[in-house]
């Protein structure tokens, strides 16, 4: 479906790659959750995948076209939520209007459900709105189109504690076997619950692709009080109150949800534990 290959890019006047020769596949049905640190491209590389940015060597093909084209059949299957957009002062109707015939997917009655997950009414005016009920009206909009791949840029940055329980349901209502939803955070946990694949870049390129379900099978993340419980662990770390822990699993051990902080720290620092996986 979507097949990154050999994948670079430098911003203009910076000799250095922020990507640099990555290789990457991203299969249907899924949510990835796209992590890494600062300065790492995770939020250029969600505009080389959308065809916004052209890179400087390597390509991005969806659906064996590559998104570099913008053709109308690829831009219709492709939506973006950037971290920071702009929404006219006009009404949702008339955005609506204006937009969603570029989506032959969307549906006005999912919109309408999306709203009530953040508890908008549907004639609300987006001049009118604060940043986070903003961020809300646009993934209703978006979710509502249908695309088969949906990319989200920090899209719970803005929003208040009970709008990212809001999100997590919107998000998990809206997922299916035929729809790939990509979103690069660094709030983590406010996402840990809805993944089903993480994706892990540096600027080298890949640490780590893999489903939550193989994590889950391989590693056991714990908490523990006590320091001797970190001895034979392959990352642990003091924590509030104890420790955090992650251990290889074997087939006795109960599974454990996976702790994708912890999860992150591991793979930065013992790169070659997680390529072993």
């Amino acid at each position: 479906m979507l097949k990154i290959k050999n994948l670079s890019y430098s911003y203009p006047g910076n000799s250095t790659p922020v990507i640099s020769d990555l290789q990457l596949e991203i299969q249907p049905g899924a949510i990835y959750g796209l992590l890494g640190a600062n300065g790492t491209g995770k939020s250029t590389l969600l505009y080389l995948i959308s065809g916004l940015l052209k890179p400087a060597t390597g390509k991005v093909t969806f659906n064996n076209d590559e998104t570099i084209r913008r053709l109308p059949k690829t831009l219709s299957e492709i939506f973006l939520v950037a971290e920071e957009f702009d929404l006219p002062s006009i009404s949702l109707d008339e955005y609506v209007r204006l937009n969603a015939p570029f989506y032959p997917r969307f549906s006005i009655e999912q919109m309408h459900s999306y709203l009530e997950h953040f508890r908008l009414s549907a004639d609300i005016h987006l001049g009118h709105l604060s940043m986070g009920q903003r961020k809300k009206a646009f993934i209703a909009f978006a979710l509502a189109c249908n695309t088969s791949l949906l990319l989200m840029d920090e899209p719970t940055n803005g929003l208040d504690i009970p709008g990212k329980a809001e999100f997590r349901r919107a998000i998990v209502s809206a997922s299916s076997s035929e729809r790939t939803i990509i979103i690069s955070t660094h709030q983590v946990r406010d996402l840990e619950q809805v993944l089903d694949h993480v994706a892990m870049i540096d600027r080298k390129g890949l640490i780590l692709n893999t489903s939550i379900a193989a994590i889950q099978n391989k590693l056991q993340f714990i908490f523990a009080h006590n320091p001797a419980e970190c001895a034979g662990a392959l990352w642990s770390s003091p924590v509030a109150g104890g420790y955090s822990i992650i251990r290889r699993r074997d087939e006795n051990m109960d599974e454990t949800d996976v702790n994708l902080e912890s999860l992150f720290e591991l793979a930065y620092s013992n790169p070659e534990i997680i390529n072993a996986l």
